[in-house]
């Protein structure tokens, strides 16, 4: 009788185990069933393959400067660039020879790009190592040297010009290589012209955010306020010459966009 009791009990223990796993694989089931409502497999992202270093392009990028030709660009409104192609690698700002622009078009982007600025300082506010970055021709991201040079804040280094203060100011000494990473969203107009969606941009300069999806009001003046004029979906980008001044011969490399 003993050994029938133990059997029993064994039995009614087995049968006890087994049924809380089949519960708990039942309520595992439910978990993952539900779980997998949420879950999309489709459509699959595109494979990109990121560059060595952070910095360099990755597999899905325009490269418009690689430090060997200027053939991505153009003078502003057409002709050959007069910018000077460096020994090692950069471009560099001749006074006077006007603006930068890409032979391409583009709208939403990803942009990367190095700058330097001159070593030897000349002039102070707005006419040390001035230059800009011009989404769509229009839309401007400024470049200063502000290491000790004090100037208005929503015109200095990181700052989308005359419109947004950086966040921080992040900037490097005189003739160290500095970079800038952007995101820049195009704005949208409806048929009749008028502004649907502004422009945004998300800027990190040297590593640091100093922008962080910041609307844009329109395109950049000196004098006056911003606003909209509608224009095509894709427009060039323009690397600024502010050479009338005197002491902006910036340098560029490593250039790089992804169309978004």
């Amino acid at each position: 009788m003993k050994k029938i009791a133990l059997l029993s009990v064994a039995v009614c223990t087995f049968s006890m185990i087994a049924n809380a796993q089949s519960k708990f694989k039942s309520r595992q089931d439910s978990l993952e069933y539900e779980a997998a409502k949420t879950e999309e497999w489709n459509p699959i992202p595109k494979s990109v393959t990121p560059g060595t270093n952070p910095s360099d392009a990755p597999s899905d990028a325009i490269v418009l400067f690689n430090g060997k030709d200027l053939t991505a660009f153009q003078k502003k409104n057409g002709g050959a660039p007069g910018w000077k192609l460096e020994a090692d690698g950069a471009m560099t700002v001749v006074k006077g020879s006007g603006d930068l622009e890409s032979k391409q078009a583009f709208g939403d982007c990803q942009l990367h790009l190095e700058f330097r600025e001159p070593a030897e300082i000349k002039g102070s506010n707005q006419t040390r190592g001035n230059s800009g970055i011009w989404f769509m021709s229009r839309y401007e991201l400024q470049i200063l040297d502000n290491y000790n040079n004090p100037t208005y804040v929503n015109g200095e280094i990181g700052s989308i010009y005359k419109q947004h203060t950086p966040l921080v100011t992040a900037c490097k000494k005189p003739g160290e290589w500095q970079t800038y990473d952007i995101v820049f969203t195009a704005p949208q107009f409806k048929d009749n012209g008028d502004l649907a969606t502004p422009a945004r941009m998300t800027v990190l300069l040297n590593g640091i955010l100093v922008q962080n999806n910041a609307i844009v009001y329109g395109g950049v003046e000196w004098i006056g306020l911003p606003k909209y004029v509608k224009h095509a979906d894709k427009m060039p980008l323009i690397l600024q010459d502010h050479g009338l001044d005197g002491g902006n011969p910036v340098s560029f490399r490593n250039i790089w966009i992804r169309q978004l």
